[in-house]
């Protein structure tokens, strides 16, 4: 029997992803209105269809081919569990995975919407549940961890097989459990979180200063609510 992802094929190869080597998000290109865009990376982006929900197509640039593969395995060892998407197969330029409704956690930010410790619990326990089955849970940020009906879904497990802690989780729940209660119902302007995104991707990792780093945030939540 023929996966019904499968009828899919001829609309996706009409998709085209484009990267650049400058590590910005991909720029997309399709021919046909059944397709809807949910998703943008730097190395591919995500789809789903009218036709068939339920399914998300994420759709690699010829640049970032190679990590399709290496994804889909990654998916395929994670099988099992609730805090992931379903894997179900691969065409020559994308993975298919199950569509996952819920609200990112960047979103709950701008949107102000609170989020509960049980999805930081959750994201922990996905955490360990990855190194269970030899791979490496890194590069899970505001972006790749949806809240659905107060639980946590994980995206993008495609840095999985790298070595390395980049701590970026780890940041984020020290920021969650030392300030975050006092904004967790208010909505944070765009402007605000992408400052604070610039001056954390130009830190040193070998002086960072975690204190100091909350302290700079601060003052600037300060001076925008001021």
């Amino acid at each position: 029997m023929v996966e019904q992802w499968r009828q899919a094929d001829d609309i996706i190869s009409q998709v085209t992803v484009y990267s650049t080597e400058d590590n910005d998000p991909v720029t997309i290109k399709t021919v046909t209105q059944d397709v809807r865009c949910i998703g943008i990376g730097t190395d591919a982006a995500v789809f789903t269809l009218d036709s068939l929900p339920g399914y998300a197509f994420k759709v690699y640039s010829d640049m970032a081919i190679e990590k399709k593969d290496a994804e889909a395995q990654v998916y395929e060892r994670l099988q099992g569990s609730d805090f992931f998407p379903h894997y179900y197969g691969k065409g020559d330029k994308y993975i298919v995975i199950s569509y996952e409704s819920g609200i990112t956690l960047l979103d709950c930010l701008l949107q102000g919407r609170p989020v509960p410790e049980q999805v930081i619990l959750d994201v922990e326990e996905a955490r360990e549940f990855v190194r269970s089955k030899g791979l490496n849970p890194r590069d899970i940020h505001l972006k790749n961890v949806l809240m659905q009906n107060g639980r946590a879904k994980v995206l993008d497990v495609s840095e999985y097989v790298k070595e390395g802690d980049d701590k970026r989780w780890e940041h984020l729940v020290w920021a969650y459990h030392t300030f975050y209660s006092g904004i967790s119902e208010v909505k944070v302007p765009s402007w605000v979180l992408d400052t604070i995104k610039k001056w954390y991707y130009k830190l040193d990792n070998s002086s960072f200063n975690l204190e100091e780093f909350a302290q700079r945030a601060s003052q600037l939540f300060s001076k925008w609510r001021s």
